[in-house]
C-alpha cells in the first residue's frame, strides 16, 4: 500500500512546493505585512477545525448512546488532535484553542479582527455555516471566501476518505521554516507586538512534529484500503485543498504588494 501513498505524494508535490516556496513569505518585512497576512490566515485556522470536527464526527462516537467505533487508531489520532487544537494552553498556561491563540496574537499585533469575530459570532448566534458562506453574511473578502468554499465542497460530498485526505495532506506542514525565521526576526524588533504570534507558531510546530503525521497516513490507508477509486478520489481532494491554499496565498501576496505601493 506504500506505493499508493507515494503516488499521491508525487501528484501533490508540485503544489506543496509552490506553497512552501511562495513569494508571500519573504514579503513579511514589517508589521504591516504581518497584519495583512494574519487577517486572512485566521480563516484558515478556523477552517482547519471544520475538517477536524467532520473527522471527529465520523471516526469517533459523539452520540449520547456511546459505542466504540471500528478504527481504534484513527479514533485516537482525531481525539488527540482535537485536544491539542481545541484545548491547548496560552502563554500563561490557561486553556485556549488555537483559534483563540491566533485571535490573541492578532490583537497584540494590531491586526483587524472584526471580520473573523463577526463571522464566528454569527455562528455562535445560530446562523448555519452553509448560509454564512452562500450569502457571505460576514462580508468576507472574495479570495478568503473562495478558500472557505473549497473546503465546503469537499465536506458536502460526505466522503470520509476525501475529508481525511484534505486534512492529512492539504493542511499540515505548510508553514515553512523560512516564515517562522522571518517572524522571529521581526519579533526581535517588535517583541511587544509579536510574542503571542511567535508562541502560536512554536506550539503549532511542536504539536505537528510528533506522531500525528504517521498516524494520519495510517488513517488514510485504513479508509482507502486497496480501492483504486478511493485513492484517486483522495488525491483529487488533496489537489483541490492545496490549489485553494495556493490561490489564497496569491491573493494575500497581491494585497501585500498593493499595501507596499500605497505606503
Amino acid at each position: 500500500m506504500e506505493f499508493r501513498i507515494l503516488s499521491l505524494q508525487r501528484r501533490i508535490e508540485p503544489l506543496r512546493q509552490a506553497i512552501l516556496n511562495h513569494e508571500l513569505y519573504p514579503m513579511m518585512q514589517s508589521m504591516n505585512e504581518v497584519r495583512t497576512f494574519m487577517e486572512h490566515h485566521v480563516f484558515a485556522v478556523w477552517d482547519f477545525m471544520r475538517l477536524l470536527k467532520a473527522l471527529q464526527r465520523d471516526l469517533t462516537c459523539v452520540d449520547e448512546a456511546w459505542v466504540p467505533t471500528e478504527d481504534r487508531a484513527s479514533r485516537r489520532l482525531i481525539n488527540e488532535i482535537v485536544v491539542a487544537e481545541e484545548s491547548d494552553v496560552d502563554v500563561n498556561g490557561r486553556p485556549a484553542s488555537h483559534y483563540e491563540l491566533y485571535l490573541d496574537a492578532m490583537r497584540q499585533a494590531g491586526a483587524d479582527t472584526r471580520t473573523i469575530v463577526r463571522f464566528v459570532s454569527k455562528l455562535q448566534a445560530g446562523f448555519k455555516a452553509k448560509d454564512m458562506l452562500r450569502f457571505n453574511l460576514a462580508e468576507i473578502d472574495e479570495a478568503t471566501m473562495d478558500f472557505l468554499k473549497a473546503t465546503d465542497r469537499i465536506l458536502k460530498r460526505g466522503k470520509l476518505h476525501q475529508t481525511a485526505a484534505a486534512f492529512t495532506f492539504g493542511r499540515e506542514d505548510l508553514i515553512p521554516d523560512m516564515f517562522t525565521a522571518l517572524i522571529k526576526k521581526l519579533y526581535a524588533e517588535h517583541p511587544t507586538e509579536l510574542s503571542a504570534f511567535v508562541y502560536y507558531l512554536d506550539r503549532h510546530i511542536e504539536l505537528d512534529g510528533d506522531e500525528h503525521g504517521p498516524m494520519a497516513i495510517q488513517m488514510m490507508k485504513n479508509l482507502c484500503k486497496e480501492d483504486d477509486e478511493l485513492w484517486l478520489e483522495a488525491e483529487d481532494a488533496c489537489v483541490e485543498a492545496l490549489e485553494a491554499r495556493l490561490k489564497l496565498w496569491d491573493a494575500i501576496a497581491a494585497k501585500v504588494r498593493t499595501g507596499a505601493l500605497v505606503s
